[in-house]
Order: structure tokens, then C-alpha cells, then sequence
């Protein structure tokens, strides 16, 4: 028979020593508050007590209030567990983990699942092990996911550098780390299996590891059921979870078959309302059901909050709020195999948010982690840890300039028709349509009539040089170009313009300040933003000055360049997305992600080639 470890077994003597010695006291009560009982699915009075970062007692807890105790009188606020983000990436806010933590913590989120598949897809290990040890200065607690997979989809997309099922022993045992990420890499599982076997069996070699090891691992099952779903879940050792699932009849389905559904409720992709019908609608238990942002836009943190704002669109979606509290706390905790905490019980940690009337406005008054007051009323109360990247991870755009003629679709004729990668706003779905556009000295030129702008991907990693050029609709952009070094998953430089020299401009201004976003308007560089840690995070702005520049640079591309989208910069983060349907554009060309194939982009072209030609890179 095994026993606790001394140290917990002296914590645990402790407490029950508290609450028998009738002259024990606890060092905190929050008293007189309306409790949400996470487990018994109620609300009602009662006090908190906490002693030695737990939470000793909750009901009535006069008998242990002495000289010493720390009494907050909560005079009916709701007291509720520390909320939990179960699936998001650091990166994509563009902030530090120390940044991003600075606008979460008074929020009321305590606990974050971080994949740093971001930063893996441009540094590899070495940007995850400094993603990974950084976290791991944070008073918040913060569990690691790593890729198993980079790129996911092989020789139809351009990493900064490789990673197999060989980097996983190594990776698991970074700091923070409790299991693998997203297993993008099998999304498509037919696909997959039929023509790159050894992707299924390399993704198989890291999960059996990972599982062996009591680690966990997260799916990702996009617009998949049936076989395809069975064999995904398989694949992840089962009892996996999915934040890719955007409809109803998805979520029926990987309820049924035993996925925890991460409902995605972020800045620019929010699937909640869809999946939360699966409840609503269709009567299946929502014990599995769970929230999740996975991506957040620094200025959303900053003006509406993070988890307490997607609890709180939960219940304007016509859900309880014992429920929606429970999806950001005891679900995710359970699912995990969090023991100590997800909920306000004896011996849990006292990772405490304090949310004043009315619970459905989920307006955080205060945060504890730990038992120690954190926040109150929106501002931190204590100092984070100052983490400093190291060089290696900075300076990765490692590519020469180029020429408008790089972006240059050729055709004969005078007119030509097009595939065109369509734009679905709040989802990193996108659409595949055509038209019929003006072709001049043989280069197809892009039709603001129509909503139609040039787009391309410029692999920046030093490995091929390859450009991937098609056309895109939805933004309404009507001047100029916009180009970033944040383009999942590989990021590459994505760029969209109106014509070819400004995009030329655009990206040729990204590559000189190293990585980062920028907006050109006639040949001129109206607004950027460097981010050195790998082209994707800035360690030089903190989070407010981050989401003060972000708003910026939000309003001069709708004001000065007519984009009519809302966080644009992610939205066309996403156009690169190589395992999400239907249309991408990678530095490859154009892909039908259902075939895995790169298309022609003028429309009469030839066949398409099949994008299978096996040829392995060396990391």
C-alpha cells in the first residue's frame, strides 16, 4: 500500500487538527457569502474556511474564527471555485505567459491547459522548454500540453523545425508538463491512414508513451464521425477530449462516444451556443461538456475578461448558472484528474474567485490561489516574476525579401476563374468558392466589387523558400496589404493585400523588424508591431501596452484600410490552418484539406497533382 508523501501527510494532519482542537483557528473566512456548490448543483449561505492554502471547511464556519483569523465579510457576494481554461495557447494572445496571467489572474481563472504547439512549430523542443519553464514562475497553475506532431500535415506545410514521437520522453519531462496537446497531425484519419501510415504509427508511439507514463492527451476530431471519429479517439488512447467540435450533431456524436467536449468560446472562434444545444436540445448529460478559449486577443482580455466572460455568454445562452460555473471548474478538474480542486471542498486547494450580484454578470470582486488574495476588483495585488527569453528563441524569420512578382497568379486571356478561399467569421472553418476575375498582362488582379483580395503564404523558416499564393473573400479590405508572422499552425509570413506591391511591402517590413504584424497603405508602413520570441510573442510590451497596440492596429485596418471583420489578424491567422476544412492556403499552395490536396488556383488549370510525394526533412 502506498501513503502520501510526509509533506502532505503533515498539511493534512494539520487541518484536521484545526477543526478538532477547540482552540484552533483558520487563517481566512470569507464569511457570509452565497456559496456554488460545484458538486450538490446548488447555491446557498454559508462561510469559507482556509488554512495553509486549503480550504479547511465550508458551511458554518463561526467556530473557527480566532484573534488571528482573517475575517472578510462577503455580505451574500457568491464564492465560487477557481475557474479553469481547459484548452488555449499563450501565442496566440501574442503575450507572454507572465502578460497573459497579469489580465487572466483578476479575471478569476487559476487554472490554464497551455499548448505551446505554437511556438513548437517554429522552435521545436527548445521553444517549448522556454514556453514550459517560464509558466513555471507563475503563483497561477498553469499544465503544459506538448505537440507530438510538427508539421501535422507532412510535405503540405513548412515548419521551423520537425518534431516526432522521438522528442516526446524529453519534452513530457519539462516543467509544467502533464501530457500531449491536440493531436492535429490525425485529424483525417482516413487520409492518414491511407497515405502517410507513418504518421499514424509515430502519433501512436507518442500517446501509448504518454498514457504509460500517466500522462493525458487532447484530440482534435474536426467535422469527423463514425469510423473516422472511433479511429481518431483511438488513436489518443481513448477518453480524449475535442475543442474543434462546431455543430450540434458533432457534439452528439463525441458525447456518445466518450470525448469531453471542450466547448470553444474564444475571440474569434465561438462553437459554445452550437454545442451547448446537444444539451439544451437533444437532453444528453452535460457532465462532459467543458469550456475552453483557445484563442485570446489581448484587448478581449482586457475589456471583457477571459473565463468569467465565456461562463457568463454560457448562461446568456440560456444555461443554468450552477451548470456553466461547473463547466469551467469541476468538469475540467475531473476530465484532467485534478483532485484538488474544481470545487469549494474540504481539503482542496482554496483557489477561491468572489463574484458579486448578480451571479450571471460573473463580475469578479476577488481572487484567491492558494488562499492568498491575488486580485480584487480587477487589479493584480501582487507582483508576477520577471522571466527573461533567451536569445535563441528570437530572430527566426530567416528569409530574403521578395518582389511583387512572388504573389503573382498568371493566366492567359483577359478573364479568368478562380478558387478562392472564403472566410467564415467566428470559426477557423473556411469556405471554397469561385470567380471570375480580370486577368492583366497575364497576372489575375484581385476585384475589391467583389470582395476579392490577394493572399499568400511565405515559408520564413530558411527551409524551402517557397511562396503559396491564391486569392481570398470576406475582410472587405480596400486598400493596401497586411502581413504577420503569426499564421498557423507553421507561421510562415501570411500576407493580403489589394495588389502586389504593397504585399510585397508588407512582408518585406515583417521580415526586417524580424517578425511581427504589419499594415502598408500605399507603398508606406502605417502600423506594426514587432514580435521577436519566435515571430509570434513580444517580451517588450506588457499586456497593456500589448492590447493598447493591438487595438491600434485594429482600427487602422478597418478605418484606414476598410477591413469590416472584427480581430482581423486572427482571422487570417487561421486561413493557414492545414487540418481545418474546407480551403487553406499553406506556403505549399492551395489546399483542399478533405483530399489533402493542393489545388490549381486558376480553376481551367490541369488536374490537380496529389500533394502525397513522400520526402523526408531532417529537423
Amino acid at each position: 500500500m502506498s501513503v502520501q508523501p510526509d509533506g502532505m501527510i503533515a498539511t493534512r494532519r494539520a487541518l484536521i487538527e484545526t477543526l478538532l482542537r477547540p482552540d484552533a483557528q483558520a487563517d481566512l473566512v470569507l464569511r457570509r457569502g452565497r456559496v456554488v456548490n460545484v458538486v450538490s448543483g446548488e447555491i446557498y449561505p454559508g462561510d469559507v474556511a482556509v488554512q495553509g492554502g486549503y480550504i479547511l471547511m465550508v458551511g458554518d464556519c463561526t467556530d473557527l474564527i480566532g484573534p488571528e483569523t482573517e475575517v472578510v465579510e462577503l455580505e451574500d457576494a457568491h464564492v465560487l471555485p477557481g475557474l479553469i481554461d481547459a484548452h488555449m495557447h499563450f501565442e496566440s494572445a501574442m503575450l507572454t505567459a507572465t502578460e497573459f496571467s497579469r489580465l487572466s489572474i483578476p479575471t478569476g481563472t487559476t487554472t490554464i491547459v497551455n499548448d505551446p504547439h505554437e511556438i513548437g512549430n517554429v522552435l521545436g523542443p527548445d521553444g517549448i522548454r522556454a514556453l514550459a519553464e517560464e509558466c513555471a514562475t507563475l503563483p497561477n497553475r498553469i499544465h503544459t500540453r506538448v505537440p507530438c506532431r510538427v508539421p501535422d500535415v507532412p510535405d503540405l506545410e513548412t515548419p521551423g523545425r520537425d518534431i516526432t514521437s522521438r522528442d516526446i520522453p524529453e519534452m513530457l519531462r519539462y516543467p509544467t508538463v502533464d501530457g500531449i496537446g491536440e493531436i492535429q497531425g490525425v485529424a483525417a484519419p482516413r487520409l492518414v491512414f491511407d497515405h502517410t501510415p507513418e504518421v499514424f504509427d509515430d502519433v501512436l508511439a507518442s500517446t501509448v508513451y504518454a498514457r504509460d507514463h500517466d500522462k493525458l492527451v487532447d484530440g482534435n476530431a474536426a467535422a469527423i464521425f463514425g469510423p473516422e471519429l472511433a479511429a481518431h479517439i483511438i488513436a489518443g488512447g481513448t477518453d480524449i477530449s475535442c475543442h474543434e467540435t462546431t455543430t450540434k450533431e458533432e457534439c452528439v456524436e463525441k458525447l456518445r462516444q466518450g470525448v469531453w467536449v471542450l466547448m470553444r468560446e474564444g475571440s474569434t472562434q465561438r462553437n459554445m451556443a452550437e454545442c451547448i444545444r446537444a444539451h439544451t436540445e437533444e437532453g444528453l448529460d452535460p457532465s462532459r461538456l467543458c469550456l475552453a478559449t483557445d484563442d485570446m486577443l489581448p484587448e478581449d482580455l482586457r475589456r471583457t475578461g477571459h473565463m468569467n466572460d465565456v461562463v457568463r455568454r454560457t448562461i446568456e445562452a440560456g444555461i443554468h448558472p450552477v451548470l456553466a460555473i461547473q463547466m469551467a471548474t469541476i468538469h475540467p478538474a475531473t476530465w484532467m484528474g485534478l483532485r484538488d480542486r474544481g470545487a469549494l471542498l474540504p481539503g482542496k486547494l482554496a483557489d477561491i474567485v468572489v463574484v458579486g450580484e448578480p451571479l450571471e454578470a460573473m463580475d469578479v470582486r476577488s481572487v484567491y490561489i492558494g488562499g492568498l488574495r491575488v486580485a480584487q476588483d480587477g487589479q493584480l495585488l501582487i507582483k508576477l516574476p520577471s522571466y527573461r527569453y533567451p536569445d535563441a528563441v528570437k530572430h527566426s524569420v530567416k528569409r530574403e525579401p521578395v518582389q511583387p512578382a512572388h504573389f503573382a497568379v498568371r493566366a492567359g486571356g483577359s478573364r479568368a476563374r478562380v478558387r478562392v478561399v472564403g472566410l467564415i467569421p467566428d470559426q477557423n472553418l473556411s469556405d471554397g468558392i469561385e470567380a471570375e476575375l480580370d486577368v492583366e498582362d497575364g497576372v489575375v488582379r484581385a476585384s475589391l466589387d467583389q470582395d476579392i483580395l490577394h493572399i499568400a503564404v511565405v515559408e520564413r523558416h530558411g527551409r524551402t523558400g517557397e511562396v503559396g499564393r491564391a486569392f481570398v473573400h470576406g475582410f472587405g479590405m480596400r486598400r493596401g496589404a497586411i502581413a504577420e508572422t503569426v499564421s498557423h499552425d507553421t507561421h510562415n509570413i501570411m500576407v493580403m493585400g489589394t495588389n502586389l506591391i504593397d504585399m510585397a511591402a508588407a512582408v518585406n517590413a515583417v521580415i526586417d523588424m524580424q517578425g511581427g504584424l504589419v499594415l502598408i497603405d500605399d507603398g508606406e508602413v502605417i502600423g506594426s508591431l514587432r514580435l521577436l520570441v519566435a515571430g509570434l510573442v513580444s517580451d517588450e510590451l506588457d499586456a497593456v501596452e500589448m492590447s493598447e497596440a493591438m487595438d491600434d492596429l485594429t482600427r487602422l485596418a478597418q478605418d484606414q484600410l476598410g477591413v469590416t471583420v472584427h480581430g482581423p489578424f486572427m482571422h487570417l491567422a487561421f486561413l493557414s490552418l492545414a487540418t481545418s476544412p474546407k480551403w487553406k492556403i499553406t506556403d505549399r499552395g492551395l489546399l483542399d484539406v478533405a483530399s489533402y490536396t493542393i489545388l490549381p488556383v486558376v480553376a481551367e488549370a490541369a488536374t490537380p497533382a496529389p500533394a502525397w510525394k513522400r520526402q523526408r526533412r531532417d529537423g
